[in-house]
């Protein structure tokens, strides 16, 4: 850019010339400033932009320097052996990570190479002090996992290595239950024969789960602890032993107070668990016990939708008829009592009229009654006995052996009680004038 000095010898210059050469001469310098100011703001932008690109470089280098990505153990060992990667997993267990380790569902490495059917790393993990009879969140060992896939070869090794072949998941089978392949189910057998397992072991080693349950209720009930409490996921006692179908848990719960509209997360009430799992037994418990099959989740489901097996489906229908059926008889039932109460209240009234009737039948009696006495004992039982012969012909025989009144005509007695009172009057009358002559 142009000096002071400079630019004072333009303008003197400048003076000289016309007007508008001075005009085009301004507007010249004004470029040229402005050209040289965009360079010089470009020089300037790219030597803060190098700056910050040193300033970046080296603070992501003390970054880099400190930054280390780690994965839990549990990760890595159930990673490796998803990968059927021998070598890596050889060194995470000889780095002291736990060959039992599990993820958020409880499955262990040992479960994962069951399922997938790794033999050399089932071995190797058996071989480092894995449980053979590690439990998921299901209740599933290896040996239920081994056999379901119909992995014969694992199932082999399992036994060898003393896996449980009792052992019951959640939802009640053991692993011969959800073995398919025949094979492999020969292997299971046999084992389970050399072991001596017998079917009363079997079926005692079924029902164990339910009785402990019931020893924990009835310790609740022995407390007066409530056995309505709800879990993490909503569920009762009941919600679970309908799952399971204990069906005298389930009659222990209900004798305990046990409600059965209660609902967990998912709004679901005991008969939905009942239904969903195929419990028919807890499922036909709980509706005689009053639990609605109309009741439905969150998601607008009954224990009717919930229900898969199209034989126990049918079961829940017949016993929705039959309930509809008795909830109509006791509507009929209400109803008849209601017109039985009513018709009461017009027998009450006919009541009422009767003793009206009574009461005016004992005043004209005792009308009747002053008449005798004022006509003498003679004439009185003489009209006496006429009117209890005129009565007896009044009333009509009833050959049935029932009595049957006369009706009551309340004018006829206001004019025979007339007709008696002139008579007595006269009589009266005659009489004391019988006395006066007598006297004179």
């Amino acid at each position: 850019m142009a000096n002071h000095l400079e630019l004072l010898n333009e303008l003197q210059q400048l003076d000289k010339v016309p007007s508008l050469e001075r005009l085009r001469a301004a507007q010249k310098r004004r470029t040229q400033q402005l050209k040289r100011w965009a360079v010089y703001e470009k020089e300037m932008q790219n030597k803060k932009r190098k700056a910050e690109k040193r300033r970046n470089a080296n603070h992501a280098t003390a970054m880099e320097a400190k930054r280390h990505v780690s994965f839990a153990a549990s990760v890595a060992l159930l990673e490796a052996s998803a990968r059927n990667d021998p070598e890596e997993v050889r060194y995470l267990l000889k780095n002291n990570v736990s060959p039992d380790l599990c993820n958020e569902d409880g499955l262990t490495a040992l479960h994962q190479c069951c399922i997938d059917n790794y033999e050399e790393m089932v071995k190797i993990m058996l071989n480092r002090g894995a449980s053979v009879n590690a439990k998921d969140n299901e209740l599933w060992t290896p040996l239920h996992a081994a056999a379901t896939c119909g992995h014969a070869g694992l199932v082999k090794v399992l036994i060898q290595h003393g896996a449980d072949l009792l052992t019951v998941n959640s939802d009640g089978n053991m692993p011969y239950d959800l073995c398919e392949d025949d094979p492999t189910l020969d292997i299971i057998e046999t084992a389970m024969a050399n072991r001596g397992i017998t079917q009363e072991m079997i079926n005692e080693t079924r029902a164990s789960v339910e009785r402990r349950m019931m020893g924990d209720i009835q310790e609740l009930l022995t407390e007066g602890e409530d056995v309505n409490h709800h879990d993490s996921q909503g569920a009762t006692l009941l919600h679970i032993a309908a799952a399971n179908g204990y069906v005298q848990a389930a009659e222990l719960l209900l004798e305990g107070g046990a409600r059965m509209d209660l609902r967990d997360t998912d709004g679901w009430q005991p008969l939905h668990a009942a239904a969903c799992w195929g419990q028919m037994h807890v499922a036909e418990l709980l509706v005689s016990h009053g639990a609605s099959l109309n009741a439905k989740t969150f998601l607008e489901e009954t224990p009717i939708d919930l229900c898969e097996d199209e034989e126990f489906r049918a079961i829940l229908l017949d016993l929705k008829h039959k309930h509809d059926i008795i909830m109509k008889s006791q509507l009929k039932h209400k109803t008849s009592l209601c017109r039985r109460t009513s018709s009461a209240g017009s027998r009450g009234k006919v009541v009422r009229r009767a003793s009206l009737s009574d009461r005016h039948n004992l005043r004209v009696k005792e009308y009747e009654t002053e008449a005798i006495v004022w006509r003498g004992g003679r004439e009185g039982g003489r009209e006496e006995q006429e009117k209890e012969t005129d009565q007896e012909n009044s009333h009509p025989i009833n050959t049935t052996g029932t009595t049957v009144t006369a009706p009551v005509n309340c004018c006829y007695c206001d004019v025979e009680t007339s007709r008696t009172n002139k008579r007595l009057s006269r009589e009266v009358v005659g009489h004391t004038s019988s006395q006066n002559g007598t006297a004179e």
